[in-house]
Protein backbone atom coordinates (compact mmCIF):
# COMPACT_ATOMS: atom_id res chain seq x y z
CA UNK A 1 0.00 0.00 0.00
CA UNK A 2 1.00 3.47 -0.80
CA UNK A 3 2.10 5.80 1.99
CA UNK A 4 1.16 9.01 2.76
CA UNK A 5 1.74 12.45 0.61
CA UNK A 6 1.59 15.86 1.62
CA UNK A 7 1.13 18.64 -0.58
CA UNK A 8 2.36 21.83 0.32
CA UNK A 9 1.77 25.13 -1.79
CA UNK A 10 3.47 28.16 -2.88
CA UNK A 11 5.95 28.79 -0.17
CA UNK A 12 7.13 32.02 -1.43
CA UNK A 13 9.87 33.58 0.50
CA UNK A 14 8.42 32.45 4.12
CA UNK A 15 10.83 30.26 5.61
CA UNK A 16 8.48 30.98 9.50
CA UNK A 17 5.44 29.72 7.12
CA UNK A 18 7.52 26.40 5.98
CA UNK A 19 9.41 25.57 9.56
CA UNK A 20 6.06 26.06 10.83
CA UNK A 21 3.73 23.78 8.35
CA UNK A 22 6.57 21.26 8.69
CA UNK A 23 6.01 21.03 12.82
CA UNK A 24 2.71 20.63 12.21
CA UNK A 25 2.79 17.55 9.71
CA UNK A 26 2.57 14.08 11.95
CA UNK A 27 5.84 12.14 12.30
CA UNK A 28 6.79 11.09 8.82
CA UNK A 29 8.40 7.51 7.82
CA UNK A 30 10.27 6.29 4.96
CA UNK A 31 7.19 5.27 3.23
CA UNK A 32 5.81 9.11 3.34
CA UNK A 33 6.26 11.42 0.34
CA UNK A 34 6.41 15.34 0.59
CA UNK A 35 5.52 17.37 -2.53
CA UNK A 36 6.33 20.72 -2.52
CA UNK A 37 4.40 22.27 -5.67
CA UNK A 38 7.07 25.26 -6.76
CA UNK A 39 7.49 29.18 -5.90
CA UNK A 40 9.90 28.58 -2.98
CA UNK A 41 11.29 32.18 -3.95
CA UNK A 42 10.26 35.99 -4.51
CA UNK A 43 7.80 38.22 -2.43
CA UNK A 44 8.90 36.77 1.22
CA UNK A 45 11.74 37.86 3.34
CA UNK A 46 13.74 35.32 3.01
CA UNK A 47 14.02 33.27 -0.54
CA UNK A 48 17.58 31.93 0.39
CA UNK A 49 16.35 30.47 3.32
CA UNK A 50 13.53 28.56 2.18
CA UNK A 51 16.02 26.89 -1.11
CA UNK A 52 18.38 26.17 1.97
CA UNK A 53 15.54 24.23 3.84
CA UNK A 54 13.98 22.67 0.65
CA UNK A 55 17.22 21.32 -0.29
CA UNK A 56 18.27 20.47 3.31
CA UNK A 57 15.05 18.28 3.62
CA UNK A 58 15.96 16.54 0.18
CA UNK A 59 19.41 14.93 2.27
CA UNK A 60 17.90 14.46 5.35
CA UNK A 61 14.55 13.82 5.73
CA UNK A 62 12.98 10.01 6.71
CA UNK A 63 10.22 10.74 3.84
CA UNK A 64 10.87 11.39 0.06
CA UNK A 65 11.03 14.49 -0.56
CA UNK A 66 9.92 15.85 -3.75
CA UNK A 67 9.99 19.70 -4.99
CA UNK A 68 8.95 20.55 -7.82
CA UNK A 69 9.45 23.85 -10.31
CA UNK A 70 7.64 27.10 -10.50
CA UNK A 71 7.14 29.52 -13.06
CA UNK A 72 8.88 31.57 -10.17
CA UNK A 73 12.31 29.48 -10.12
CA UNK A 74 11.26 28.72 -14.08
CA UNK A 75 11.23 33.00 -14.45
CA UNK A 76 14.90 33.40 -12.76
CA UNK A 77 16.54 30.50 -14.85
CA UNK A 78 14.55 32.60 -18.33
CA UNK A 79 16.48 36.03 -16.61
CA UNK A 80 20.08 34.01 -16.58
CA UNK A 81 19.97 32.64 -19.72
CA UNK A 82 18.73 35.18 -21.82
CA UNK A 83 17.02 38.23 -19.95
CA UNK A 84 13.67 39.08 -18.71
CA UNK A 85 13.25 42.75 -17.52
CA UNK A 86 9.49 42.43 -17.37
CA UNK A 87 9.16 39.55 -14.92
CA UNK A 88 11.78 41.85 -12.76
CA UNK A 89 9.84 45.04 -12.82
CA UNK A 90 6.95 44.92 -11.60
CA UNK A 91 6.97 45.11 -7.23
CA UNK A 92 4.11 42.56 -7.34
CA UNK A 93 6.28 39.85 -7.93
CA UNK A 94 8.50 40.17 -5.64
CA UNK A 95 12.00 40.41 -7.20
CA UNK A 96 13.75 42.72 -5.31
CA UNK A 97 12.55 40.70 -2.28
CA UNK A 98 14.97 37.49 -3.51
CA UNK A 99 17.57 39.79 -4.68
CA UNK A 100 18.33 40.98 -0.90
CA UNK A 101 17.67 37.58 0.33
CA UNK A 102 20.41 36.16 -1.38
CA UNK A 103 22.55 39.06 -1.25
CA UNK A 104 22.39 39.56 2.94
CA UNK A 105 20.96 42.77 2.65
CA UNK A 106 17.61 44.02 4.64
CA UNK A 107 13.84 43.40 3.45
CA UNK A 108 12.65 46.01 1.13
CA UNK A 109 9.56 47.94 1.81
CA UNK A 110 6.94 46.49 -0.08
CA UNK A 111 7.05 49.32 -2.35
CA UNK A 112 10.76 50.36 -2.46
CA UNK A 113 12.27 50.15 -5.85
CA UNK A 114 15.90 48.91 -6.52
CA UNK A 115 18.95 50.83 -6.60
CA UNK A 116 20.25 51.07 -10.20
CA UNK A 117 22.85 49.08 -9.04
CA UNK A 118 20.43 46.40 -7.41
CA UNK A 119 18.58 46.49 -10.82
CA UNK A 120 21.57 45.95 -12.63
CA UNK A 121 22.53 42.82 -10.63
CA UNK A 122 19.04 41.53 -10.93
CA UNK A 123 18.97 42.20 -14.46
CA UNK A 124 22.01 39.33 -14.53
CA UNK A 125 20.51 36.82 -12.32
CA UNK A 126 24.10 36.32 -11.14
CA UNK A 127 23.43 37.34 -7.21
CA UNK A 128 21.78 33.55 -7.41
CA UNK A 129 24.43 31.15 -6.30
CA UNK A 130 25.19 28.44 -9.23
CA UNK A 131 24.64 25.74 -7.16
CA UNK A 132 21.23 27.13 -6.75
CA UNK A 133 20.79 27.54 -10.22
CA UNK A 134 21.93 24.43 -11.14
CA UNK A 135 19.13 22.98 -8.12
CA UNK A 136 16.65 24.61 -10.22
CA UNK A 137 17.46 23.43 -13.54
CA UNK A 138 16.80 20.07 -12.17
CA UNK A 139 13.53 20.77 -10.76
CA UNK A 140 10.91 18.13 -12.32
CA UNK A 141 7.59 20.03 -14.02
CA UNK A 142 5.35 17.30 -12.60
CA UNK A 143 5.28 13.98 -10.02
CA UNK A 144 2.60 11.23 -10.13
CA UNK A 145 1.88 8.50 -7.21
CA UNK A 146 -1.00 6.64 -6.59
CA UNK A 147 -2.95 9.17 -5.42
CA UNK A 148 -2.74 12.51 -7.12
CA UNK A 149 -0.71 14.18 -9.84
CA UNK A 150 0.92 17.02 -8.67
CA UNK A 151 1.94 20.50 -10.77
CA UNK A 152 2.81 23.97 -10.32
CA UNK A 153 0.00 25.03 -12.29
CA UNK A 154 -2.52 23.25 -14.18
CA UNK A 155 -3.18 21.20 -17.31
CA UNK A 156 -4.41 22.78 -20.30
CA UNK A 157 -6.91 21.51 -22.80
CA UNK A 158 -5.61 20.06 -26.10
CA UNK A 159 -7.90 19.05 -28.70
CA UNK A 160 -10.77 18.66 -26.78
CA UNK A 161 -9.17 16.52 -23.81
CA UNK A 162 -6.73 17.07 -20.94
CA UNK A 163 -3.51 15.47 -21.41
CA UNK A 164 -1.14 13.41 -19.10
CA UNK A 165 1.37 16.20 -18.10
CA UNK A 166 3.90 13.49 -19.72
CA UNK A 167 2.42 14.75 -22.76
CA UNK A 168 2.17 18.59 -22.35
CA UNK A 169 4.81 20.15 -24.36
CA UNK A 170 6.17 22.59 -23.77
CA UNK A 171 6.64 20.76 -20.17
CA UNK A 172 6.63 24.35 -18.79
CA UNK A 173 3.42 25.11 -19.72
CA UNK A 174 2.25 23.18 -16.32
CA UNK A 175 3.65 25.98 -14.83
CA UNK A 176 1.92 28.68 -16.05
CA UNK A 177 -1.45 28.07 -16.78
CA UNK A 178 -4.44 30.14 -15.19
CA UNK A 179 -7.39 28.51 -17.00
CA UNK A 180 -10.77 28.42 -15.70
CA UNK A 181 -11.51 25.49 -17.93
CA UNK A 182 -9.40 23.65 -16.36
CA UNK A 183 -10.28 24.21 -12.58
CA UNK A 184 -13.82 24.06 -13.63
CA UNK A 185 -14.11 21.23 -16.57
CA UNK A 186 -11.09 18.54 -15.65
CA UNK A 187 -11.78 15.70 -14.73
CA UNK A 188 -9.39 12.28 -14.52
CA UNK A 189 -7.21 11.42 -11.87
CA UNK A 190 -6.95 14.11 -8.92
CA UNK A 191 -4.79 16.75 -9.86
CA UNK A 192 -3.19 18.90 -6.95
CA UNK A 193 -1.84 22.25 -7.89
CA UNK A 194 -0.35 25.71 -6.32
CA UNK A 195 0.23 29.31 -9.13
CA UNK A 196 -3.27 30.52 -8.52
CA UNK A 197 -4.29 31.92 -4.99
CA UNK A 198 -7.23 30.13 -4.14
CA UNK A 199 -9.24 33.12 -3.37
CA UNK A 200 -8.86 34.20 -6.79
CA UNK A 201 -10.46 30.66 -7.94
CA UNK A 202 -14.13 30.25 -8.84
CA UNK A 203 -15.26 29.71 -5.13
CA UNK A 204 -18.97 28.61 -6.43
CA UNK A 205 -16.96 25.30 -7.07
CA UNK A 206 -15.01 24.68 -4.02
CA UNK A 207 -15.94 21.85 -1.92
CA UNK A 208 -13.88 22.62 1.18
CA UNK A 209 -14.89 25.51 3.35
CA UNK A 210 -16.67 27.68 0.58
CA UNK A 211 -17.54 30.04 2.96
CA UNK A 212 -13.90 31.11 3.08
CA UNK A 213 -12.40 31.93 -0.07
CA UNK A 214 -8.95 32.17 1.52
CA UNK A 215 -8.48 28.74 1.88
CA UNK A 216 -7.51 25.54 0.80
CA UNK A 217 -9.99 25.22 -3.14
CA UNK A 218 -11.21 21.64 -3.93
CA UNK A 219 -12.71 21.32 -6.89
CA UNK A 220 -14.65 18.53 -8.87
CA UNK A 221 -11.25 16.73 -9.64
CA UNK A 222 -8.16 19.13 -8.59
CA UNK A 223 -7.44 20.88 -5.58
CA UNK A 224 -5.51 24.31 -5.15
CA UNK A 225 -3.05 24.75 -2.59
CA UNK A 226 -1.41 28.34 -3.05
CA UNK A 227 -3.11 29.84 -0.08
CA UNK A 228 -1.38 33.47 -0.75
CA UNK A 229 2.14 32.59 1.85
CA UNK A 230 4.55 35.09 1.34
CA UNK A 231 2.08 37.59 -0.07
CA UNK A 232 -0.36 38.28 3.15
CA UNK A 233 -1.89 34.76 3.19
CA UNK A 234 -0.63 31.76 5.14
CA UNK A 235 0.79 28.01 3.95
CA UNK A 236 -1.20 25.22 3.46
CA UNK A 237 -0.20 21.24 3.33
CA UNK A 238 -2.82 18.70 2.35
CA UNK A 239 -2.45 14.58 3.26
CA UNK A 240 -3.64 12.15 0.88
CA UNK A 241 -5.23 10.07 0.61
CA UNK A 242 -6.79 11.13 4.18
CA UNK A 243 -7.58 14.65 2.95
CA UNK A 244 -6.17 16.03 6.02
CA UNK A 245 -5.64 19.92 5.50
CA UNK A 246 -2.82 21.30 7.59
CA UNK A 247 -2.03 25.48 7.45
CA UNK A 248 -0.32 27.76 9.32
CA UNK A 249 -3.17 30.04 10.28
CA UNK A 250 -4.61 29.69 13.99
Amino acid sequence: MAGRTFAIGDIHGDLAALESILQRLPELTADDTIVFLGDYIDRGPDSAGVVAKVRDLMGSSTAKIVALRGNHEDAWLQVVDKGWPEFLLPRSNGCLECYRSFSNLPVPGEEDPPTTDELASMLEGKFIPSDVIAWMRDLPFFYEDDHAIYVHAGIKRTNDAFPHPSEVKPARALLWLRDRDFFENYRGKLVVFGHTTTRTLPNELSTHTPDDPTDMWAGPACIGLDTACGKGGFLTALELPARTVYETRG
